[in-house]
C-alpha cells in the first residue's frame, strides 16, 4: 500500500478509513460480521496472518499473540477480538493490519478487510454512553458504510495497555505564572487522554478547558470572541493557546485549526495540534492549516514546558 497517494488535502475535514471486521458468533449458529475501522495513514500494510497464531505465555495481556517475521524487523502481534472481547470465530486466510503510532510498529490481527471509505468528520458520531464505557475507552466514534455501522477504533489505547506506549506525567510541576495562569482549550476525542493531559496540565499550572471534538471546541472559540468583542479586549486575555488532537467527531483538528487562523481575532491564539499521526511525512498537513507548533502523542511529559514556551513566544512578539 502506498500511503502517500491516498493522503487527504488538510482542512477538508475528511478522512480516509480501512474497513476490517470480525466474524462472531450470529444469533442463528452462523458468523456474522462486526465491522470496524482505522485512519488509513496510520496502517503500512495488510497481511495475511501466519497459520500458527497463538497467545504468548510470557505476555502479561491476553491479547498479545507474540511477535512474527516481517522483513528486517519482529512484529509483535495483538489479537483485536480479545482486546476488544469480541467472541471471534476463527476461519482460514485471516488478516493482519501492520500499524505505526509514533514510531511504535504493531500487528493487529483481525477477521478480514474490506475496503477504503473515504468519509467526512461531520458523518463521524461520538459513541454513545455504552459504546464509550468499553475497557480502555477504546471506541472513538461511529460512521454508517453503507447498509452497516463501523466502529472506529483508538489502537493506541492497546498498545498503552500494553505498555508499548508511555503516557507517565512529569515528576514535578512546572512554576505557576505570577499574574495568572495560563488558560488552555484542550480538544480531544479520547476521554482517558483528556484525562491525562488535563491533570497534566493543571499539575503544570494551566488553567485547562477540555472538549471532546473541533464542532464544540469552535463554538466555544466563538463565544470567546464575542466576550472578548463586548469586553473590548483582546482574545489572548482570556485564551493563550489551543491543544488540539487532529482525528475527531464532527470536525478534525486541521479544519478546527484552519478555521481558527482563517479568523482575523482568533488566529492570534497559537495552536499546537497534538496526534499519533505526526510524522515527517505528515508534517505538511500540519503547516498547511496554520499550526504553530505539531507534537507526537507519547511526548506527554514536555507537552507543558513546550506549550509555556510557545505562548511566550507569542507574548514577546
Amino acid at each position: 500500500m502506498n500511503q502517500t497517494s491516498i493522503l487527504l488535502e488538510s482542512g477538508t475535514n475528511e478522512l480516509e478509513i480501512i474497513e476490517m471486521f470480525l466474524l462472531a458468533p450470529g444469533a442463528n449458529g452462523e458468523p456474522e460480521p462486526q465491522y470496524f475501522g482505522v485512519n488509513v495513514a496510520k496502517v503500512l500494510e495488510i497481511i495475511e496472518a501466519p497459520a500458527q497464531l497463538e497467545p504468548s505465555a510470557s505476555s502479561t495481556h491476553p491479547s498479545f499473540l507474540g511477535v512474527i517475521p516481517l522483513r528486517d524487523m519482529v512484529l509483535p502481534v495483538v489479537d483485536l477480538s480479545i482486546w476488544l472481547g469480541v467472541p471471534r470465530v476463527s476461519t482460514p486466510h485471516e488478516t493482519v493490519l501492520v500499524t505505526e503510532f509514533n514510531g511504535v510498529k504493531s500487528g493487529f490481527l483481525v477477521s478480514g478487510v474490506t475496503m477504503i471509505h473515504r468519509v467526512g468528520w461531520a458523518d463521524v458520531e461520538p459513541p454513545s454512553r455504552m459504546l464509550a464505557d468499553l475497557p480502555g475507552n477504546c471506541i472513538t466514534g461511529t460512521v454508517q458504510l453503507g447498509d452497516h455501522f463501523a466502529l472506529l477504533l483508538d489502537l493506541e489505547r492497546a498498545l498503552v495497555e500494553l505498555g508499548a506506549v508511555n503516557v507517565d506525567l512529569p515528576e514535578h510541576a512546572v512554576e505557576k505564572d505570577a499574574e495568572r495562569p495560563l488558560r488552555i482549550l484542550l480538544v480531544d476525542d479520547s476521554t482517558s487522554v483528556r484525562f491525562l493531559l488535563k491533570r497534566n496540565f493543571e499539575t503544570a499550572g494551566f488553567e485547562v478547558q477540555a472538549l471532546g471534538n473541533g464542532e464544540d471546541a469552535w463554538k466555544h472559540l466563538l463565544e470567546l470572541k464575542a466576550e472578548a468583542a463586548s469586553s473590548k479586549t483582546p482574545i489572548t486575555s482570556l485564551l493563550d493557546a489551543v491543544i488540539s488532537d487532529v482525528e475527531m467527531p464532527r470536525m478534525d483538528g486541521y479544519t478546527l485549526t484552519r478555521n481558527i487562523k482563517a479568523d482575523s481575532e482568533l488566529s492570534r491564539l497559537p495552536v499546537v495540534l497534538f496526534s499519533s499521526l505526526i510524522s515527517p511525512a505528515l508534517l505538511h498537513k500540519g503547516q498547511s492549516v496554520g499550526a504553530d507548533a505539531q507534537i507526537t502523542k507519547p511526548e506527554f511529559g514536555g507537552l507543558t514546558v513546550q506549550v509555556r514556551e510557545i505562548i511566550e513566544k507569542r507574548r514577546a512578539a
